[in-house]
């Protein structure tokens, strides 16, 4: 659309035509709408008894009621909605959860601000308000977030399954939490002072077929290969794990060359080279005092025979990553050449087996294992699929909250305790700021709100005991989503990192904050008309 003004009776044009211009209350207004429909969008998901969604794209169906997983698959337009889509991205990179929130308190702060601008309330004013309320919300935070040491696996697996609760995995909720927070405990590294954990270091396997409960933890690595050949054994106790990153075969040269054979015997010669060659590779293997192999690359026939005589287990065409993570799990070294190889460098585990049916090779009971696998199993993709994601779920909130050493209570109890005190905040400011803060502190009531009428409860009748119920100093109270009861949140086991809220709360204010101040957005379209 060409911007026009007049002057003496002459157009001048601004913009090009392939430029599409919104301006004024319309451009907020946009903003606004775009905010509140993607919150609307997950807002029925948020808790245990949220309800799920169906993603249909092509031909692929994914059921699920987890934020990260909708938003991503939304096909969004609109450059506002794009934005609040990214705050729940860079939630679920920050801290793998919390995302719904995320989304939801953005579209509760546009609609909070979309009240004060029809009150004629500036945007720089519900801007400054909103940074000021933000401050206030995370020293509150602060204040109500409780100690955990890693030792404290009791309150870890509280939080691991208040990250899982309400996906259709709770049959095994139970066993998962335990394995988790074992899984994140064993790779946890204290040694820089500080305790760090490198979420790559638990690797999460699927297999298809077996029950759900059979979920397993593996201290080492699960690969996805079957042995070679059928004459190795299928299983190795007291693992010597050699890995080769070079292929053991007669490779082609750098360069051209040509030989001129010219009798049977310098063919037969040829012939007894490359087999000595070959036997020579996998006598060094042997002589390693190794009984598994992993190579990277390809093996040739005969040195599979010379290994399979041998009785070593062998995979061959073992991914990077996988090889990477096997040394690490195994606490080996990857050698490029067999010669290479010393007792030093070979990896050790308490065994080594492909799995029953399957072409999958678990190494097991490696000691002192700086990584390890979570194996999974379903009846169907649909079910492995959500508890994948409830696994890597519990197992970022597990690394937030002993990375930081803190949690905090769930239950809407956070929220409703914003609710009261940055209200008492905002008493003490003059000015316009004033009601910012106050819509600011009104903004949380969309999370109590929103899980009395997932749960079936009346949202007017929860909010206002929980009110009461804080105001009266009982700043743990929330709401229990399945008697409907305000109750201790604490007492119910009901733990979130404090990570997790931090990261929302002040990702979805600044957002907010930024989108308020747009009174003009300018869309350029691919091609011009005309071009």
């Amino acid at each position: 659309m060409a911007n026009q003004n007049q002057l003496t009776g002459q157009p001048i044009i601004i913009l090009r035509d392939n430029v599409e211009q919104t301006r004024g209350h319309e451009a907020q207004r946009s903003n606004i709408l775009a905010a509140k429909a993607i919150s609307e969008a997950v807002r029925t998901t948020l808790g245990p008894r949220g309800m799920d969604k169906m993603l249909v794209a092509g031909g692929d169906i994914t059921i699920t009621n987890d934020g990260a997983t909708i938003l991503s698959e939304l096909s969004v337009q609109h450059p506002g909605a794009k934005m609040v889509v990214e705050v729940a991205t860079a939630q679920d990179d920050e801290c793998g959860d919390g995302t719904t929130t995320a989304a939801i308190m953005v579209g509760s702060f546009m609609e909070q601000a979309e009240r004060m601008l029809k009150m004629g309330i500036h945007p720089t004013n519900i801007s400054k308000g909103y940074s000021l309320g933000m401050r206030k919300a995370l020293e509150i935070l602060s204040e109500l977030a409780v100690n955990v040491t890693p030792d404290d696996k009791e309150s870890l697996k509280k939080i691991a399954k208040t990250a899982m609760i309400g996906k259709t995995i709770e049959a095994v909720m139970e066993k998962a939490a335990d394995i988790v927070v074992d899984a994140v405990a064993t790779v946890a590294d204290s040694s820089s002072g500080r305790i760090v954990i490198d979420e790559d270091d638990i690797l999460v396997k699927t297999q298809k077929g077996d029950a759900m409960d059979d979920i397993e933890l593996v201290r080492g690595v699960i690969i996805g290969k079957g042995r070679v050949d059928e004459q190795m054994p299928k299983l190795v106790k007291g693992a010597q794990v050699a890995m080769i990153g070079t292929p053991l075969e007669i490779t082609k040269t750098q360069t051209k060359a040509k030989i001129k054979i010219s009798s049977s015997e310098q063919v037969a010669a040829f012939g007894d080279a490359e087999r000595a060659s070959l036997k020579k590779l996998a006598d060094q293997i042997i002589a390693s005092g190794a009984n598994v192999l992993l190579c990277q690359k390809g093996i040739a026939d005969s040195v599979q025979y010379y290994l399979a005589k041998a009785g070593i287990y062998t995979l061959e065409d073992v991914p990077e990553k996988e090889m990477k993570y096997a040394a690490k799990a195994l606490c080996g070294e990857i050698v490029n050449k067999p010669e290479d190889l010393t007792p030093a460098t070979l990896g050790t585990a308490e065994q080594v087996e492909q799995i029953y049916g399957e072409e999958l090779t678990k190494i097991s009971g490696c000691e002192n294992a700086k990584a390890v696998t979570i194996l999974i199993r379903g009846s169907t993709q649909y079910l492995i699929d959500e508890l994948e994601r409830a696994i890597n779920d519990a197992k970022r909130v597990i690394q937030d909250a002993m990375e930081d050493g803190k949690y905090t209570i769930g239950g809407a109890a956070v929220e409703t305790e914003m609710i009261v005190r940055i209200r008492d905040y905002a008493a003490t400011i003059g000015g316009r700021e004033q009601i910012a803060v106050e819509a600011f502190a009104n903004a949380f009531e969309i999370i109590p709100i929103t899980l009395a009428e997932n749960s079936g409860f009346n949202p007017i009748d929860k909010l206002v005991e929980l009110k009461k119920a804080h105001t009266d100093g009982k700043k743990n109270t929330g709401l229990n989503v399945y008697t409907g009861k305000i109750v201790d949140m604490s007492e119910e086991g009901v733990f979130e990192p404090m990570r997790v809220k931090r990261q929302a709360i002040q990702s979805a204010s600044e957002i907010a904050s930024l989108l308020i101040r747009v009174d003009d957005m300018m869309v350029t379209q691919s091609h011009a008309p005309g071009q």
